[in-house]
């Protein structure tokens, strides 16, 4: 999944173990018990709690119902329309506020880890070696329209997850794991509905896979694997406003700008084991002037104290914070790796790749950033972060610089060496954040120091996403993030790096067939061999091919008002726990 900023700046020294999901419980269901426990060998296992089957979600002690939050960020939002959201901040708003999916995540107090319960599916089960699901969807479900939520309008969601062309933003796992989603077109480039993969026998939703997909209750959480009715789905329309069926609906929304959400008042909290709705509505704002955000919540006058950022904040900021009023500063893990990615069709020589990596500022870019070095940006060198089953503490580290030291004078030999003296880079960077115009400057000043032409090239934050993702755009190189959407090598390696990933996600361009032979053979082998395969992989991607640089790995600094309550990390994404939010008065 797409992480909520450019990979211009991030995070800290040392991040918590994160709990380890992608595999299956011995008994291949995954409904049997109150609590099944998955694990892709390695790692604590992330826990799928089935006791939390029914609503309502327990209260929180002294927790109130009513007034606004709102919420501030520097950048902006892309799209809402569930079937093609894949940035953590767009999939955190509307998975928790907005939208229910098959399954959720909530948090746990005692153990400050996010755990995979029911939503609108109430129980589950699959045949031993995962390739049938069979989810029983709950009663009583209604839109914000007031209409019932039938398995119909959760097939045609699930169908709508594989049109490709009309989504092409959005993940790709029903494509790559329902039988039939390879060659699928999808019901709107399509125009047809026939799907054998997919049927409904009263509320039972079944799933028939093309290969082992055991980490299937970990996609059903996603905002794509909810219900939508097929006669209001028209994506130029639907983006703009999608029908709620979590507490809060859209009132307002403005595209990249806001984005406001009244109480949904056909939500049942009888019927959801997840969510609270103490709040009577959120107010988003995006874009704003990330030179005065931090400031505002500190100082926390007036509309402040009911105010929230789910930025990390800036360096010194964070150390002002911290000393005068800690209990509201919010810091955590977030299993991402940021990325720059040198175009694998146009940058052909991996040893200029190399040498993009040995010339790349990293410590002065997190500084020009404003990011605090062990909280939000730890030095990288593999591709997946701390966390991921299989993973050691001490990786490979292909270009033997810690994942920080950077080495002009090596990286400009080596230019020499390839006859590549004066190569052209070009980036994007938005002019309108004085934090990415900072780490362009201290990029710019490495790269031409290590013997490149650097060429960034000026856009917007409200643009920055759409021109990245886009395969066409005029740049050679292209910088974001990916976190995990469930910690588990198969939704890192194919998703990034597979040939047939959309080129919106794979941004590297990457492809090769060894590669993709490898990825094949991995997801076929035992579960518990799975997770040091991954990472074998991993380390022969970055030392043979290198096709991406990691730049840090994630984690969360993040700030509330004092009239905010309930507001923790959410380390699957690294945001608010919006499910549990409150105002005090």
């Amino acid at each position: 999944m797409h992480w909520k900023r450019p990979a211009v700046a991030i995070s800290g020294a040392a991040l918590l173990t994160l709990a380890a999901c992608g595999g299956g419980s011995s008994g291949g269901g995954t409904g049997a018990g109150p609590t099944a426990t998955f694990s892709a060998g390695g790692g604590s296992g992330q826990s799928i709690d089935m006791s939390r089957s029914d609503g309502p979600a327990p209260p929180i002690d002294g927790a109130k119902q009513g007034g606004t939050v709102t919420s501030l960020t520097n950048r902006g939002a892309s799209t809402f329309d569930p079937t093609e959201i894949y940035y953590t901040n767009t999939a955190s708003i509307g998975q928790a506020l907005v939208f229910r999916s098959l399954t959720q995540y909530v948090y746990n107090p005692d153990t400050k880890e996010m755990v995979l319960i029911p939503d609108l599916a109430s129980s589950w089960k699959s045949n031993a070696d995962f390739t049938d699901w069979t989810f029983t969807l709950r009663d009583g479900v209604k839109y914000e329209n007031g209409q019932p939520v039938t398995c119909a309008d959760m097939r045609y969601g699930l169908l709508r997850s594989m049109d490709r062309d009309a989504f092409p933003t959005g993940a790709s796992y029903s494509n790559d794991y329902f039988l039939g989603g390879d060659k699928y077109k999808g019901p709107i480039t399509s125009g047809s509905t026939k799907f054998p993969g997919i049927t409904c026998n009263g509320q039972d939703l079944n799933i028939k896979m093309t290969k082992p997909f055991p980490d299937m209750p970990y996609w059903g959480s996603f905002p794509a694997m909810s219900p939508i009715p097929q006669s209001a789905s028209d994506p130029k329309k639907y983006r703009l406003h999608p029908l709620a069926t979590g507490p809060y609906k859209f009132d307002k929304y403005q595209p990249g700008t806001s984005l406001t959400l009244v109480r949904n008042d056909q939500w049942d909290p009888a019927s959801d084991p997840g969510r609270h709705a103490y709040p009577d509505g959120y107010n988003f704002k995006f874009t704003e002037d990330s030179s005065k955000l931090d400031q505002l919540i500190i100082n926390d006058q007036g509309s402040a104290q009911t105010t929230l950022t789910y930025e990390n904040l800036l360096t010194a900021d964070y150390r002002t914070a911290t000393q005068q009023a800690p209990d509201r500063v919010v810091t955590g893990t977030s299993p991402c790796t940021f990325f720059w990615y040198p175009d694998y069709t146009k940058i052909t020589d991996v040893n200029v790749r190399r040498a993009i990596g040995l010339a790349y500022p990293y410590e002065n870019a997190w500084l020009a950033a404003g990011s605090i070095v062990g909280v939000t940006r730890i030095p990288a060198t593999s591709i997946m972060p701390p966390g991921i089953p299989g993973r050691p503490n001490k990786t490979y580290d292909p270009l033997g610089i810690g994942g920080k030291n950077t080495d002009t004078a090596k990286a400009k030999q080596m230019l020499k060496d390839a006859n590549a003296l004066g190569y052209e880079l070009k980036f994007y960077y938005s002019t309108d954040d004085p934090n990415s115009v900072n780490v362009k400057n201290e990029i710019v000043k490495s790269l031409t120091t290590a013997g490149f032409k650097a060429s960034p090239v000026a856009t917007t934050t409200n643009q920055f996403y759409t021109l990245t993702q886009d395969p066409n755009s005029p740049v050679n190189v292209r910088s974001l993030g990916w976190c995990s959407d469930w910690p588990s090598g198969s939704s890192w390696l194919p998703p990034e790096l597979g040939s047939n990933s959309p080129q919106s996600i794979n941004l590297s361009k990457f492809s090769e067939p060894a590669v993709d032979k490898e990825m094949n053979r991995i997801q076929t082998l035992p579960l518990d061999q799975q997770p040091d395969a991954w990472y074998q992989l991993d380390k022969t991607i970055g030392e043979k091919y290198f096709p991406m640089i990691p730049t840090g790995y994630s984690g969360s600094a993040m700030m509330h008002g004092s009239k905010i309550q309930g507001m923790n990390n959410d380390s699957t994404f690294g945001y608010p726990t919006w499910k549990d939010i409150w105002i005090s008065s």
